[in-house]
């Protein structure tokens, strides 16, 4: 999700929206260009994540993206989005067997709903380019390691770090 903002931002998107139920993410989403952030959880019963969204931009997103392989996310995603012109993609990647499904209604009224794997970059021409732009202080990327652990046999530690839900990226030093 963090780099999604970041990516938005320096596609020079006005309004960035950070969606999380985690908060100790928020500051980090605002140093990265969120001018709003939204925890699912703090809406009133019965008031979903989509019909607050739309109340604040009066009919959606432009565009809006899943992080989270979570299928009720993807959807709701989609349900951001603007009628009309309205792009919804999906980042994170579901479980095995999972589907994901929506009223046609959300497609009818103009919204887009598509997949990417790796932001649609081809590997062997643009992952240089991005190394480079980061090598050079252009894509700062250091802000996603929020662990690191040293050995092989703190691997285990590393994994479970990641499932926590408060580490972004942890680097295992062998």
């Amino acid at each position: 999700g963090l780099a999604v903002i970041q990516g938005a931002k320096t596609a020079g998107a006005s309004r960035i929206i950070a969606i999380d139920v985690n908060p100790s993410k928020f500051d980090a989403a605002k140093s990265l260009g969120a001018t709003d952030c939204v925890n699912p959880k703090d809406l009133p019963e019965g008031k979903s994540v989509q019909s607050h969204i739309v109340s604040m931009t009066q009919w959606g997103c432009d565009y809006t993206f899943d992080c989270t392989g979570n299928t009720e996310v993807m959807r709701a995603a989609l349900e951001c989005a603007h009628r009309g012109w309205g792009t919804s993609c999906v980042i994170g990647v579901a479980a095995s067997g999972h589907e994901i499904s929506t009223r046609p209604f959300q497609l009818v009224t103009g919204r887009v709903w598509k997949g990417t794997a790796f932001g649609g970059f081809k590997s062997r021409r643009d992952v240089p380019k991005l190394v480079e732009r980061s090598l050079n202080g252009d894509i700062p990327v250091k802000h996603f390691i929020t662990h690191r652990f040293d050995g092989v046999e703190k691997t285990n530690d590393a994994i479970d770090a990641l499932h926590s839900g408060n580490c972004l990226r942890a680097v295992v030093k062998y």
